[in-house]
């Protein structure tokens, strides 16, 4: 009687483990069924199994721990990860973990199939090669056929490293026929500057653990009609074989035995983590610098807004104070392009159509630029988007710059908008959440990019522009405002091809209101506002502004004293004006802990940051309203007015 393979299904969805197991049961495999961790090592314990399909996230434990598991009990169980979470963290981690394969749900059953025939078919590859040495004599016929099967390179050399064997999967991996190849040496399909790292590791006289396992080598693809050389980077294992079992003295060693394992798709899963990582943290910088800078700012504007209230238009100052009223607001765009690289840069989120924004933008860019000639081709049913207007805004007009500096004897800029959904988003180094989303492609014919700078064109301060022609930080910031508003750029060129960039924003159900436009002069007002800043500037500026307003105006340095104020003047006090970042308690606990004491309160909150992360939070929370610093008189005067009203 055959043997039959036996496979443990361990998810804790039960229709998804059920679904399986009866789907490998008609593949004659027996497969047995967990439906937590715990129920998964239980089975673990009591049997062997020859491949597991392991759900990375459950509740009691998580696919990690119970590969652990396996790991320390020494079990030769193969293991294929199988989670709807994917993420280069969860693949990454589980690849390192010894699993043989993953894949993302929803996925192909015949997909599936292939993959546990696959990861079973070398299971029993590799036991059977361990047998090799006295244990077991492989049939020609049926060690062919296992190994021709495997997508991995296998191959076999002699004692002087050339080869004996190598399979099928050299052809679809490097484009060698595998005859071409039998009596070759080993170097002839290595790298050049990776022949010294091969040496004594491709052609492996070791055994056991002392073998050759988890070695990067770049191996060269076969050049045909003088084209380009390409490179395919592999993970190497390999082992000496002898004419005897290992552990006889006298012995002979008759070559190597390995197995090459392409690693292209996992080293640019690898390389995007890093990429993200060193963006996430620049980011954070970034952010931080905004925040503070924009405190600076908050600070002039609210003197300026207070002196040009007690002076007329023929005052000799008056054209000078609005001067540096000019300059804060250039401040505040400069921090803007910060805050959006950090992907804290959304101000005021609504229905937007990108048609419009498209058409006005690039309006306006094309009485600048009248060597650049605009095409749009917009589609008329467009779904709506959910975004901030001037950070879409400012996204845009980057990209046309990007595009006209490419084109500086002019060209053609293309704008297209389509509908589209995740499913159409296929071949990309990221997972598209599902849904609906509009797709917006800027193409230039310019100069292009090669390859190192479309590696780098999102870093911050990164520029291909002379000194003092650019900060580095229109493409960055457009790649943090893209992110954060949930959506995706990518970027194609090639140098003297032109540049397109995608980008793919999620599509809204919402309608699209009409603009109202609001009222030039600041709002008067009458009652009592607490006004909560750890910046003394901000507070004494900030009194006088309200003051002048017409408010009377009680102050608190921090989260924990503006509790204290409120409970004391609870009675008297109209609206709190609220700064979240703030030593010993910050906004958002002063704003609970001042609703526990009145639920009605009203509270607008204030920061340098933008309304994404904890002001988002806050809102959701009963929060009233939020203002970005720097703010003038006219627009703080405005939103307290709102508020009250309300």
């Amino acid at each position: 009687m055959s043997y039959v393979p036996k496979v443990l299904i361990v998810d804790d969805e039960a229709r998804m483990c059920d679904s399986l197991k009866v789907l490998l049961s008609k593949q004659d495999y027996d497969a047995q069924t967990a439906y937590s961790g715990k129920e998964a090592v239980e089975h673990l314990a009591k049997d062997s199994f020859d491949l597991v399909l392991l759900d990375i996230v459950m509740p009691d434990m998580s696919g990690h721990q119970i590969m652990d598991y396996i790991n320390s009990q020494n079990q030769e169980t193969l293991v294929i990860v199988m989670t709807g979470h994917a993420s280069l963290d969860s693949a990454i981690e589980s690849l390192r973990r010894g699993a043989y394969d993953y894949i993302r749900k929803p996925f192909d059953f015949e997909q599936l199939l292939k993959r546990v025939k696959n990861s079973l078919d070398q299971g029993k590859l590799r036991k059977e090669n361990e047998l090799v040495n006295g244990k077991l004599e492989l049939t020609e016929r049926r060690y062919r056929f296992l190994v021709n099967a495997s997508p991995d390179i296998i191959y076999t050399l002699d004692h002087r490293g050339k080869f004996t064997f190598i399979n099928g999967a050299v052809e679809s991996l490097l484009g060698y026929k595998s005859h071409q190849l039998i009596g070759e040496h080993y170097n002839s399909i290595v790298f050049e500057h990776d022949i010294h790292k091969a040496k004594n590791h491709f052609n492996e006289k070791r055994t056991g653990g002392r073998a050759a396992k988890d070695v990067e080598l770049r191996l060269k693809c076969f050049q045909k009609n003088g084209g380009p050389s390409r490179r395919l980077t592999v993970e190497l294992k390999a082992m000496g074989m002898y004419d005897r079992p290992v552990e006889q003295k006298e012995k002979v060693f008759m070559g190597t035995y390995g197995v090459a394992r392409d690693i292209t798709y996992r080293k640019r899963l690898e390389a995007q983590l890093l990429q993200a990582q060193k963006m996430e943290a620049i980011g954070t910088l970034a952010g931080g610098i905004a925040h503070d800078f924009n405190n600076l700012l908050m600070g002039i504007q609210g003197i300026v807004s207070l002196m040009l209230m007690d002076i007329d238009l023929t005052h000799p100052y008056h054209d000078r104070l609005k001067n540096i009223e000019k300059q804060v607001q250039s401040g505040a765009r400069l921090t803007s392009h910060l805050l959006g690289y950090a992907r804290k840069g959304r101000y005021e989120v609504k229905p937007l159509h990108l048609n419009k924004l498209v058409e006005e933008t690039s309006e306006t860019f094309g009485r600048t630029k009248k060597e650049v000639t605009i095409h749009r081709e917009l589609a008329e049913d467009l779904f709506a988007i959910e975004a901030d207007q001037a950070q879409i805004e400012q996204v845009l007009l980057n990209l046309y710059v990007n595009a006209a500096d490419a084109m500086l004897s002019g060209g053609d800029l293309i704008l297209k908008t389509t509908n589209t959904t995740h499913k159409d988003m296929k071949g990309k180094l990221y997972e598209p959440k599902p849904g609906n989303y509009v797709l917006l492609t800027v193409t230039d014919t310019g100069i292009g990019m090669d390859k190192k700078t479309m590696e780098r064109i999102f870093d911050p301060f990164f520029t291909t522009k002379e000194m003092g022609r650019g900060t580095g930080l229109g493409l960055a910031s457009a790649y943090g405002i893209i992110k954060g508003h949930g959506g995706y750029i990518d970027v194609e060129s090639k140098k003297g091809h032109g540049t397109t960039f995608s980008i793919y924003l999620p599509a809204s159900e919402k309608r699209v209101r009409k603009a109202v436009k609001g009222a030039e002069q600041f709002v008067k007002g009458t009652g009592t506002v607490l006004l909560v800043d750890d910046e003394e500037v901000i507070l004494e500026v900030g009194q006088e502004l309200l003051e002048a307003m017409g408010y009377r105006v009680l102050l608190a340095g921090d989260g924990k004293e503006a509790v204290e104020v409120y409970k004391k003047h609870q009675d008297e006090i109209d609206i709190v004006v609220l700064d979240m970042a703030m030593p010993k308690m910050g906004g958002g606990e002063a704003y609970d802990r001042m609703k526990e004491i009145n639920p009605d309160i009203k509270v607008l909150l204030s920061s340098g940051y933008s309304i994404d992360g904890q002001a988002t939070e806050i809102l959701n929370r009963g929060c009233d309203g939020f203002i970005q610093k720097p703010f003038n008189i006219r627009r703080l005067s405005q939103r307290i007015r709102e508020i009250l009203d309300s």
